[in-house]
């Protein structure tokens, strides 16, 4: 997206000029999926499609937000209102808890006028890539410079967990708001979401690249089956604890898990519990395996990954397993899946250069055949994470 025409953008809805323009990207999860919640293992990184924002000051106390991609009006609020009173225009939340987080720190006072926020998206809503992270993060470190807050990224990302958490409700990890906020150009994050130790790993995958499959089927991930998964993992790991000093699921390999399974006694709370476990040995042997250039097992780890999504998480949905079984199918690639919440949104398949185009004209007539609407295609450029542009 264009800053200059970002810029006018913001003079024509606020007719004034705005100061800067900051970049936050989405994300992708190459594998570890629904594991950081539960202290596990994950391996995304920050890609450039994402949300853009023009901030212009003010000398009152007033917020003024306009979204490019939504029709309506400029939202208008007091810095000194009560903004946990949710806003039935719900993108505008992810802003309120971030300007609420930050303003509760020790330096909080330093956020004391108001501001303009010219937001615009080329992430698609509800695509499964972390569009509500990507605001998040867009919010903070708007903030965090502008307000010249003494506040590291890490921690950004813990205050975009918490508005998921505490101010809009959904019980979400810290992948989505670490990946934006600490990606790397042409790497992945490999995070141990337990201990938040992390390391870079290039993303070496040859003549290979990764294209991201769009359901266009939105899911909304906090009036979602999301938070009962959370649930019931919470409640597997409680009658392991009964036996097991840990603290996280993340914790156990397979043969222990299987060994103390009998305490979970409960068939959902097992497969639940289960794929968590699982998920997490996959992607340490993920990671492993494109470190040592081995990327057919990388590609069989990753369709591992779907299947448990599948049959023990059960948030894959037809949509989302058309377009894996159907990647399966085609010439050139290594593995495909879902990533994100499910229900819905996306899935990444790794596909070799030179067969891309066929690979989304077969997979696109397939899904089209199978749900009766079109999915959508991107290439993954992975880029670094939130910034000033």
């Amino acid at each position: 997206m264009n800053k200059d025409e970002l810029l006018k953008d913001y003079q024509e809805v606020f007719s004034e000029s705005g100061k800067d323009v900051f970049f936050s990207p989405g994300r992708i999860n190459v594998i570890g999926e629904h594991t950081d919640y539960n202290g596990g293992h994950v391996f995304p990184a920050a890609i450039s499609l994402g949300v853009y924002g023009v901030y212009g000051p003010r000398d009152d106390k007033k917020v003024r937000l306009y979204s490019g991609n939504v029709d309506g009006e400029i939202v208008e609020f007091d810095l000194d209102d009560d903004l946990v009173e949710k806003d039935k225009r719900f993108w505008t939340n992810y802003f309120k808890g971030m300007i609420t987080y930050l303003r509760q720190r020790e330096d909080g006072e330093k956020i004391n006028h108001g501001f303009n926020l010219y937001i615009k998206a080329d992430l698609p809503s509800g695509s499964g890539l972390s569009s509500s992270a990507a605001i998040e993060m867009l919010m903070g470190m708007i903030l965090k410079d502008e307000f010249d807050l003494d506040v590291d990224r890490p921690t950004l990302a813990r205050l975009g967990q918490k508005t998921e958490n505490e101010f809009v409700g959904l019980n979400s990890g810290i992948m989505d708001q670490f990946a934006c906020i600490m990606g790397k150009k042409d790497s992945a994050i490999f995070l141990d979401c337990n201990t938040m130790e992390y390391e870079y790993k290039p993303l070496k995958l040859s003549d290979y690249e990764i294209i991201i499959m769009s359901t266009n089927k939105e899911h909304t991930l906090a009036d979602s089956a999301y938070n009962d998964r959370v649930s019931k993992c919470h409640k597997a790991l409680e009658k392991l604890q009964t036996k097991l000093g840990i603290k996280a699921l993340g914790e156990l390999d397979d043969n222990t898990f299987d060994e103390y399974s009998y305490l979970i006694n409960d068939e959902t709370e097992l497969k639940r519990a289960r794929h968590a476990v699982s998920e997490n040995g996959r992607t340490i042997r993920a990671t492993k395996a494109m470190e040592d250039n081995d990327l057919e097992k990388l590609g069989r780890l990753i369709d591992a990954s779907h299947i448990s999504l599948h049959y023990d998480y059960e948030v894959t949905g037809k949509e989302l397993d058309t377009l894996a079984e159907a990647a399966w199918k085609q010439d050139g690639v290594l593995g495909a899946r879902m990533i994100g919440g499910g229900f819905g949104g996306s899935a990444i398949a790794i596909v070799k250069k030179n067969e891309a185009e066929n690979f989304k004209k077969n997979v696109g007539k397939i899904y089209r055949d199978a749900i009766g609407y079109d999915a959508s295609f991107y290439d993954a450029e992975i880029v670094d994470g939130t910034k000033r542009i």
